[in-house]
């Protein structure tokens, strides 16, 4: 409860390059490099709702753990870590898709492939779904369904491969290629979550394009945030029971803003702060579970922490 009044709600350093603002993200921009930090905001339905304790460490250190596994399997952004909040990458121009791959007919937001079936939708970005599948049921196939990429305050767009391509928002063979390392990367992420009891419901990536036109994984990969994970040993019983399975990701702040009917039209409801803890404790485990390691937090002041190990001012 104390670390609550200490969050990193927002930074303003000099000294490191232009300030871009996202949800969670501030980055400073200077020449090929970009040091992102991650702050300790969380957003829900496209809106910023909060901070939670912690959080930004969390989802940095999960987000270096999958990086520093896909290395030299797939080109990512990553340059180092210099501090607990901060990763420092190379700058790259942003694909305007984000490349969403979901395993199982689930979610809550009005994008959710649940949602759409639910209301009797039964073509979702592209693909055909069949009739008579179950809430929370594991898709014959895992389905790559892209949004577009909103800017912040705007809700991102559910689209499809021949949309976005008619559109000019990317080409064809850019499209594809991004597609393949989505599948590559689900792939990876899905069996590595099975060995450490879990399964990766569904996640989004970010591509971006490198000095030479290829295509790079950028942002973050797998994490609380990015992804849904669901406990393996609770699946099957909680299919047969007809209830949520066991979660450790972000819905659980989703469905508590539900419960309050919000679906992120107008200023949300303030998060109390069991919510709060019970969130980022939901953060920590999903670190400890995925890494194997114990989160470790860095208790000092983070602003002063952050200007001393990036030489920010």
């Amino acid at each position: 409860e104390e670390l609550c009044a200490k969050t990193l709600d927002h930074t303003e350093f000099t000294g490191l390059g232009d300030r871009h603002v996202g949800k969670v993200r501030d980055s400073y921009v200077k020449g090929d490099e970009r040091n992102i930090v991650v702050t300790d905001r969380v957003s829900s339905f496209d809106v910023v709702i909060g901070t939670l304790p912690l959080k930004g460490q969390v989802l940095n250190q999960s987000a270096a753990f999958w990086f520093d596994r896909i290395t030299g399997a797939i080109d990512h952004h990553v340059i180092d870590v210099p501090d607990p909040n901060v990763t420092r990458v190379r700058n790259c121009e942003l694909l305007p898709v984000e490349f969403v791959y979901r395993g199982y007919l689930t979610g809550s937001t009005s994008t959710s492939i649940w949602t759409a079936y639910d209301s009797g939708k039964r073509s979702y970005c592209g693909h055909e779904l069949a009739d008579g599948m179950q809430r929370h049921e594991k898709l014959p196939e895992p389905l790559l369904t892209p949004t577009t990429k909103a800017d912040f305050g705007q809700h991102d767009e559910l689209t499809s491969r021949e949309e976005l391509i008619s559109l000019g928002a990317i080409s064809e063979a850019q499209y594809d290629r991004a597609a393949e390392i989505a599948k590559k990367l689900f792939t990876i992420g899905t069996e590595f979550a099975a060995s450490r009891g879990l399964i990766l419901v569904d996640t989004k990536y970010e591509m971006g394009l490198g000095k030479n036109g290829e295509i790079i994984v950028i942002d973050e990969i797998h994490t609380p945030d990015s992804s849904r994970y669901w406990y393996l040993d609770d699946y099957e019983k909680a299919l047969s029971e007809g209830r949520n399975p066991g979660a450790i990701d972000k819905e659980y702040v989703r469905q508590w803003l539900g419960e309050q009917g919000y679906k992120g039209d107008g200023p949300p409801p303030a998060l109390p702060i069991e919510v709060r803890c019970e969130a980022s404790r939901r953060y920590i485990e999903a670190y400890e579970l995925i890494s194997g390691k114990p989160f470790e937090p860095n208790l000092d002041e983070p602003i002063a922490r952050i200007k001393q190990n990036l030489g920010a001012s």
